[in-house]
């Protein structure tokens, strides 16, 4: 990968490939999941007990030095129980789906050995299904791997995906036979099968025909290769419900999206976090949203920010967001909120009808029905050391150019001038100014550039 960073850590979809592993994992009822770690280790071990889901026992065993993957495999052997089924499954290897797995274990069902394979066009490097005929359900008889396979056998195509299903009774007593008489002085888990064969032990494969389900990720380029497999797989999924994806190709989830029908999505937006869209709202081009719950008919024009965080945002029915807007943590907008160009909200509540529509701060405010807040008006909320709340009731203008000093009350229908700084609450009903009195002086003149030499 050419990187610092554990291979397994890389993300895809917004998170580590191993995670997209251990979730799929969680999806079969797993009685535990053991993470065999070498290079990074310690790194790897803090990310997934930090990202683990909740309701399966996760364990980890160090593989120190790195012997091979029949080495790996004996480092877990001590925290496995002889009454399950072992689940191989490969830490770089993202894509594999639940049902596949599925069916690979009804294949095992507790008495066999389970391999899962794939046909490949270009099988270089992998290693190859040794089978007792030429049948498709003939009997697998070996797995050689391609530095070890003769040219007899490089011609075949069904690889071994390195995913497998064996009982752990069995999977005990093939592991301590292992060696490392081959090309890489290693001790290949492949081997298992060629005693499996020796002890009468029915060898089977389930085969598939989706590659990037056991597509690993070795490079930089592999995992923009399946980063867009991932996406391709998410779009399908939603415009299969429903959703309009303007160009599928040009949309990317880093979490989850959970949309209603009728939702629009224009190109270049991306979603972090868990994100709702009621049905009817439309998404504009080029707007990145995370962690925002976003009610039905709500538009969010382009280039919007909206990032919820923890505390998450949420947009009421029918508002109008954007161009180029940003809801940070906490902003909760009622229905029919407008809120426009260039307009920030942080930690601050708009009940219905209320209007920032450009250039504007509201930062830890309330806003009451049908406030008005001018353009270039800001909530100064932060005093040095401690934020205080700005409230301003049903009905009040805001004029341009304002400073609210919090903490601060603008009563209910009042109005505060252009370019006024308000350090003080004001009744209801009221207009306010603050601000310096406007001199004129007729005798000035406007300093001059000196004449150049």
């Amino acid at each position: 990968m050419k990187s610092r960073l554990p291979k397994v850590l890389h993300r895809l979809g917004g998170r580590a490939l191993l995670t997209h592993v251990i979730d799929c994992a969680a999806r079969l009822s797993a009685r535990r999941a053991v993470v065999i770690t070498g290079h990074g280790a310690a790194e790897v071990e803090a990310a997934l007990t930090a990202a683990a889901p909740g309701g399966l026992q996760l364990a980890f065993a160090r593989q120190e030095p790195q012997l091979g993957t029949g080495h790996a495999v004996q480092q877990a052997i001590p925290l496995l129980g002889d009454d399950g089924v072992t689940l191989v499954l490969s830490g770089d290897v993202p894509l594999m789906q639940a049902d596949t797995l599925q069916a690979l274990l009804a294949q095992c069902d507790g008495q066999r050995l389970a391999l899962l394979t794939l046909s490949m066009a270009d099988p270089t490097g992998y290693g190859r299904i040794v089978r007792a005929g030429k049948e498709p359900s003939a009997q697998v008889r070996a797995i050689v791997e391609h530095k070890d396979a003769s040219e007899a056998e490089r011609t075949l195509s069904e690889i071994y995906s390195g995913i497998m299903a064996v009982p752990t009774r069995l999977l005990r007593g093939w592991l301590a036979r292992l060696d490392n008489k081959n090309a890489q002085n290693e001790y290949y888990l492949t081997d298992i099968v060629k005693f499996a064969v020796a002890d009468g032990v029915a060898v089977v494969a389930h085969q598939i025909t989706d590659a990037a389900q056991v597509a690993g990720v070795n490079s930089p380029v592999q995992l923009a290769e399946l980063e867009r497999v991932y996406q391709l797989r998410i779009a399908t999924a939603l415009m299969e419900q429903g959703v309009r994806l303007a160009d599928p190709a040009r949309f990317d989830v880093r979490g989850t999206l959970d949309c209603a029908q009728d939702v629009e999505i224009d190109v270049n937006c991306i979603f972090d976090g868990a994100v709702t869209l009621g049905e009817g709202v439309r998404i504009g081009a080029h707007c990145m949203i995370a962690n925002a719950s976003i009610a039905a008919g709500a538009v969010i024009h382009p280039f919007t920010h909206i990032d919820g965080e923890k505390l998450g945002v949420q947009v009421g029915e029918g508002a109008l967001v954007g161009p180029f807007a940003r809801l940070r943590p906490g902003a909760q907008l009622g229905a029919e909120v407008h809120i426009g160009n260039f307009v920030e909200v942080k930690n601050a509540s708009l009940a219905r009808g209320a209007k920032a529509n450009h250039l504007a701060y509201v930062g830890d405010a309330v806003l009451g029905e049908r406030v008005n807040y001018g353009a270039g008006s800001i909530t100064a909320n932060y005093d040095g050391a401690n934020k205080h709340r700005t409230v301003i009731e049903a009905d009040v203008h805001i004029g341009s150019n304002c400073v609210l000093v919090a903490p601060v009350t603008i009563g209910a229908g009042g109005t505060v001038g252009a370019g006024s700084t308000i350090t003080k609450s004001t009744p209801p009903g009221t207009l306010n100014v603050a601000r310096g009195k406007q001199v004129s002086l007729t005798s000035w003149q406007r300093p001059a550039k000196a004449p150049k030499a």
